[in-house]
């Protein structure tokens, strides 16, 4: 998963940014509404984690600004301010879930990946494109009964891929989501390519029709079938 975390306090900001990087996720930070919408407009991602109470602005008008620039992201509230007031004005602003700090790291990973489902795939654990399966509870992919041995980029890409299934997706976009602003640091788009490749490799020696279309000079396009949840 692709995530931005946007909350001011420092300890708080480190101890969830280092929970998700160790479970894989790429976790982009923001510690002010400024730097919230620079990188919600620059960025797509596959949750937003908001805090309300900014020190140069206030969180709802972050909401506001997604609903008005039509972005999809799943959106959930992190916040103090237990209020139904505040709760109903976020959920009809457009977020997915309100959680109400303090919280265990554990039950806001459950909420950020129950978004991420719904956003998706309709809330279910099992991702079914014609003989590949995905079990996004454990991570396990196969092509028919043969397990495959993906590594974490290989199987973000594929989820990445079923996910915007039909459409061209270009090597910039794929970057942003893989990689987040790291992907500043690289000049080129070779690794990328690689890891399609591999991607591309393990799953036709498993059995798999070659599903991976390259779009000369713009990027790849996932098709030949439909995705059931």
């Amino acid at each position: 998963m692709k995530l931005l975390l946007i909350e001011d306090e420092p300890g708080l900001r480190e101890s969830i940014i280092s929970y998700f990087i160790e479970e894989g996720n790429i976790c982009e930070a923001a510690a002010s509404y400024s730097t919230a919408m620079e990188k919600i407009h620059m960025y797509r991602y596959d949750c937003i984690l908001l805090d309300l109470n900014l020190p140069d602005g206030e969180g709802m008008n972050v909401l506001k600004e997604l609903k008005k620039t039509n972005k999809t992201d799943g959106v959930l509230i992190i916040s103090a301010r237990h209020d139904l007031d505040d709760k109903l004005q976020g959920l009809n602003l457009g977020a997915d879930d309100y959680l109400v700090k303090p919280f265990h790291l554990s039950e806001l990973k459950a909420r950020v990946t129950a978004i991420v489902r719904r956003k998706h795939f309709d809330g279910n654990n099992w991702i079914i494109f014609n003989e590949i399966k995905i079990d996004t509870s454990s991570m396990k992919t196969s092509v028919g009964e043969q397990a495959l041995n993906l590594t974490r980029k290989e199987y973000d890409l594929l989820i990445y891929f079923i996910a915007n299934r039909g459409k061209v997706v270009t090597k910039n976009a794929i970057a942003e989501h893989l990689w987040g602003d790291d992907i500043d640091l690289a000049d080129h788009f070779d690794f990328i390519y690689t890891h399609i490749k591999n991607l591309r490799k393990k799953l036709m020696e498993a059995g798999s029709a070659d599903y991976i279309r390259s779009m000369y000079g713009v990027g790849y396009k996932f098709e030949g079938g439909e995705a059931k949840v």
